[in-house]
């Protein structure tokens, strides 16, 4: 079998928590897809973009979490990782079918090119008799039109399954196999969304310098030439997918721009925000000193007030926990000593003048 990777033909992360639902139970077996739309053959060399394209219409369009199909198959016979064996699938047509069969897809359309290859052919059957060792999923072979209301998998790809899906004459059987060595690919170029605050290649802002200097500390910083910094280059997108990898994500899962999962493991539970709430922050520093030691009210709010007292240089490092305890009262003190407050008004805790001037300086705007 000629697999291609998540990360081999450059798939985008899906998106949580519904892109990482696991199948409840096993699998009867396969459901057999096409693509419905005009499609035309073309050289092996256009597939892997064709199957991004397929995985953004999927999520931009159709607002799903990640490509529909457990796996995809080109008219070459090579076999692309979609949702692979362990993430339930969305394409069979409601959940419960969904969670009865993998999907596989044959890049066959309902016009143009309409009758797979002999070498699609194989590759379907390579497919399904991966899913069927590997899943582990039982013998059904089915098509999508099968329990749903669709022409899918069209007449020619559903006279094959109806068939029994049989290979074509003359061919030889090849066992499943892992994809073969390919060169290291170009960086992740997209940005993700974490607390309204991008992270990926180009993101700009202190929230940059924050995830650089976390993987500093945790020694994932060895494609640091100079930084980091505040501008998100290849370099941090790389170091990130050498963390990623190192909690047991791969291919497209460890692509090294940021998921929230990911970010809040690096950054010890709490993230920052783009948006600070002034009474969250108020209440935090009211409850958090006399609570348990580390414990937090609003721990994203107050971490990301903690690291602009931090860049500040009135907090040590140590402290920004997402918790507003006395270290954290002490500094927000001081800081509105230096803003000019005295007596009652430096008591260390935020007002709004105050968190708000403290959001100016470092990128964070402050409601209510």
């Amino acid at each position: 079998m000629q697999l291609v990777s998540r990360d081999q033909w450059g798939a985008r992360a899906w998106r949580e928590p519904n892109g990482s639902i696991p199948y409840a139970g096993a699998r009867a077996g396969v459901k057999v897809h096409y693509l419905g739309t005009r499609y035309a053959f073309d050289t092996h060399d256009t597939c892997p973009a064709y199957v991004r394209r397929l995985q953004a219409s999927h999520m931009n369009d159709d607002g799903w979490s990640d490509i529909g199909y457990s796996f995809v198959v080109c008219e070459h016979g090579f076999v692309y990782e979609g949702r692979g064996l362990n993430r339930r699938n969305s394409a069979n047509g409601d959940v419960p079918l969904n969670e009865a069969h993998y999907a596989v897809c044959g890049l066959v359309g309902s016009s143009g090119s309409t009758e797979p290859t002999p070498e699609q052919l194989n590759g379907l059957r390579d497919a399904i008799e991966y899913c069927e060792q590997q899943g582990p999923a039982g013998p059904e072979i089915k098509g999508h039109q099968d329990g749903y209301s669709t022409d899918c998998p069209g007449p020619a790809l559903y006279a094959w399954v109806r068939s029994g899906a049989p290979r074509p004459s003359g061919t030889v059987v090849t066992p499943p196999s892992q994809p073969a060595p390919q060169p290291d690919p170009t960086p992740a170029r997209y940005q993700s969304s974490v607390g309204g605050l991008s992270y990926g290649y180009g993101a700009h802002g202190p929230q940059v310098t924050i995830v650089g200097e976390a993987l500093v500390a945790a020694n994932f910083g060895s494609h640091y030439t100079q930084g980091p910094g505040p501008d998100w280059t290849d370099a941090d997108t790389l170091n990130y997918a050498d963390y990623q990898r190192s909690l047991g994500y791969s291919g497209g899962d460890a692509d090294g721009v940021p998921g929230e999962a990911s970010l809040r493991r690096l950054l010890g539970g709490a993230v920052p925000l783009a948006e600070v709430s002034k009474s969250r922050v108020v209440a935090a520093a009211r409850q958090d000193p006399d609570a348990a030691q580390g414990a937090t009210t609003y721990p994203d709010d107050v971490y990301t007030v903690e690291q602009a007292l931090r860049a500040e240089g009135l907090l040590d490092g140590q402290w920004v926990d997402g918790s507003f305890g006395t270290s954290t009262i002490d500094a927000y003190a001081a800081l509105q000593r230096r803003y000019g407050y005295s007596g009652q008004q430096a008591d260390g805790i935020p007002g709004i003048d105050s968190l708000t001037r403290l959001g100016q300086a470092h990128g964070f705007t402050v409601t209510g």
